[in-house]
């Protein structure tokens, strides 16, 4: 069985017809808790499991659950330890293609997702995504103990450590402790001797 439009071939006419929406944009299927609308049935019942909860495909080494088999098949290689995409030039493997798509970038310099608002380019739609921020001045990450706001999730992280006393970076050499990383490695150079600040007069550090 031919698609007329694309000259794909199938081994059902159900199958045909169930493909030739994706050329007519056609969208039968429609959920009744959201209005969203798919081009097939299966599409639909993997999404009202966001409306039920419900989570019918388990990992058989872990208690993880995910709503549809695709998702479980992709966790499973945490398990496994299979990485079956590859990267051409070197040789780097990955679990998933869109990670691999992503370390590409890496080697050509691709940088796909321009920002509307100025020139600056980014490899990543997330990092796009943060840096529009700076021109919308949103600020979507609230610390629940104050009424502060962050641009970043990294952001607030670091900010809540002021509420919690929490300071995750402590020195092997003494029993000091910091909140941040970029203080811990300025006090880590007392123990190195590390001067990576030259001046641009002398030769001194």
């Amino acid at each position: 069985f031919l698609c007329p439009e694309c000259d794909k071939t199938f081994l059902r006419n159900s199958s045909v017809n169930e493909h030739r929406r994706t050329h007519t944009g056609e969208k039968p299927f429609v959920c009744l808790d959201c209005d969203k609308k798919f081009t097939q049935s299966g599409h639909l019942n993997v999404h009202h499991r966001i409306h039920t909860g419900e989570k019918p495909f388990a990992c058989s080494d872990c208690d993880k659950k995910f709503k549809d088999c695709s998702k479980l098949n992709l966790h499973r290689r945490i398990h496994t330890g299979e990485k079956p995409f590859a990267c051409p030039d070197c040789n780097k493997k990955f679990r998933q293609q869109g990670t691999l798509k992503t370390h590409r970038q890496l080697h050509t310099g691709e940088k796909p997702f321009a920002c509307s608002d100025c020139d600056k380019k980014f490899k990543q739609s997330g990092h796009l995504n943060t840096h529009r921020r700076i021109h919308t001045g949103e600020k979507p990450f609230a610390c629940p103990d104050c009424d502060k706001k962050f641009k970043q999730s990294s952001e607030l992280k670091v900010h809540r450590r002021m509420h919690t006393g929490e300071k995750p970076f402590a020195c092997p050499d003494c029993d000091k402790k910091f909140k941040q990383s970029s203080n811990f490695n300025m006090h880590r150079r007392i123990h190195t001797g590390e001067k990576p600040f030259a001046s641009p007069d002398c030769d001194k550090k």
